[in-house]
């Protein structure tokens, strides 16, 4: 009986040990899946990095929706970012506009020393510390229906945005503006040339003329900027300023020593001071030459002096 309640005891207390192990198990199998989760939530796939930087730069103001056939817009973009390599980032972005069927317009790259720092390495030699930073301003035009697509493309390059700025101006009312004044010019100058060609001589051809002139300048100029107007319409701008991290050169260069002035040897030194003070005991000698006169003058005066002193005695 004894056995038989000692080996109940021991099944019961297996069965409860199964139960916690199970239950211990279960929540380390779900925390595992939960960092599993994360880390893929954390990593991401490379699409979706590419989509999720590209959020930085569309905007309602870069798609052409084409449902208001009265409404005609100067779409531009105007943006700066950071990106990994300039260099490659500008020729990625020249192909894109490529692609788009766009141009560059202008582009500048430049390279800025911020500070230069020299460290000495050895007796001969010394440490040279360059730092700069590249950076590069593009202007470029693309058709105005692929302005969203381009700049979705060339987002792909941001490392980091400091701004961005897209504008879409209705010029709708500009272009009626300088149509009107087109019209107005060629009626003025119908109007003109049929008061010039009819009956009345009172007026005079100089001036006559001089309006025409003016009449035609403005006729003129208005479609021009018609013209500038249609071709910003057709091309949007896209203004881009991208830089990249902070550059370190390190160069090993030779000292500059620094080449002290060459002295004579002390017998040299001693042989040029005699010969200065022979040239000033000659140029001494030439000088009292010189005033011979006075010293002639001087013997004389004290020969006499002495001769009235002697006289004076006796």
């Amino acid at each position: 009986m004894k056995r038989q309640t000692i080996i109940f005891g021991i099944a019961i207390l297996l069965l409860v040990a199964c139960g916690q192990t199970n239950e211990s198990n279960l929540p380390t199998k779900q925390k595992i899946q939960q960092v599993q989760l994360e880390s893929s939530t954390r990593d991401g796939s490379p699409s979706a990095q590419k989509n999720e930087t590209s959020t930085f730069v569309p905007s309602f103001a870069a798609v052409e929706t084409g449902t208001d056939s009265s409404r005609r817009f100067i779409r531009t973009a105007d943006l700066k970012f950071k990106v990994k390599s300039v260099i490659d980032a500008t020729y990625d972005i020249e192909e894109i506009v490529r692609d788009h069927d766009g141009f560059v317009t202008f582009t500048e790259m430049r390279s800025t020393i911020d500070n230069v720092d020299s460290r000495t390495v050895s007796a001969d030699s010394s440490m040279e510390i360059t730092r700069y930073t590249i950076t590069n301003t593009l202007t470029l035009r693309v058709p105005n229906k692929l302005l969203d697509t381009t700049l979705k493309d060339i987002a792909h390059n941001i490392d980091y945005l400091d701004y961005r700025v897209i504008k879409a101006e209705d010029v709708a009312l500009s272009i009626l503006e300088k149509q009107l004044t087109q019209r107005r010019a060629v009626k003025s100058e119908q109007r003109l040339a049929n008061t010039f060609n009819g009956t009345n001589k009172n007026i005079d051809p100089t001036a006559a003329a001089e309006l025409q002139n003016q009449q035609d300048e403005a006729a003129d100029n208005a479609t021009i900027e018609a013209l500038k107007l249609e071709d910003q319409i057709e091309f949007s701008t896209i203004e881009l300023e991208i830089y990249q991290r902070q550059g370190v050169k390190r160069e090993l260069i030779a000292n500059s020593k620094e080449i002290e002035e060459y002295e004579p040897g002390i017998g040299s030194r001693f042989s040029d001071s005699f010969a200065f003070g022979w040239e000033i005991i000659v140029e001494f000698a030439l000088f009292l030459s010189k005033l011979w006169v006075f010293i002639l003058f001087g013997i004389a005066m004290y020969i006499a002096y002495k001769q009235k002193l002697f006289s004076a005695k006796k």
